[in-house]
């Protein structure tokens, strides 16, 4: 510490009393400062990011459950109310329904888009 009284003369000294410490001291600490850093950066945006993922994949489910039940419910009303697939023709409405399936599955995969994450400012 060094301080200058007016006429050019220098009061203190170069060390900072009380605060000797060893290199070993300066590496952990600079570790800890790492580690802290790394997992604000880390470990904060992925908490965030996993609320997300979890709600989607939770209405991913509801929504995949509930188009089984109703493909299950077209293909029993094609079964039941309708006269013209008897006999051989048995198979056909399982054919509908599946092709249903592959219509719903199809639309849904060209909803998909990639969506980026917001590249904001780094923390302070």
């Amino acid at each position: 510490m060094i301080a200058r009284c007016g006429f050019g003369d220098v009061v203190g000294s170069f060390l900072v009393p009380g605060t000797e410490r060893s290199r070993g001291d300066d590496v952990t600490q600079l570790l800890d400062t790492v580690k802290t850093y790394a997992k604000q950066e880390t470990l904060g945006p992925l908490k965030g990011v996993g609320r997300a993922v979890g709600l989607g994949l939770a209405g991913a489910l509801c929504l995949a459950v509930g188009t089984i039940i109703l493909l299950v419910g077209l293909l029993r009303l094609l079964q039941t109310e309708t006269s013209a697939f008897e006999g051989n023709w048995s198979f056909v409405p399982y054919v509908i329904a599946l092709v249903v399936a592959v219509v719903v599955v199809v639309l849904a995969l060209s909803r998909i888009k990639k969506v980026d994450l917001p590249q904001g400012e780094p923390r302070p």
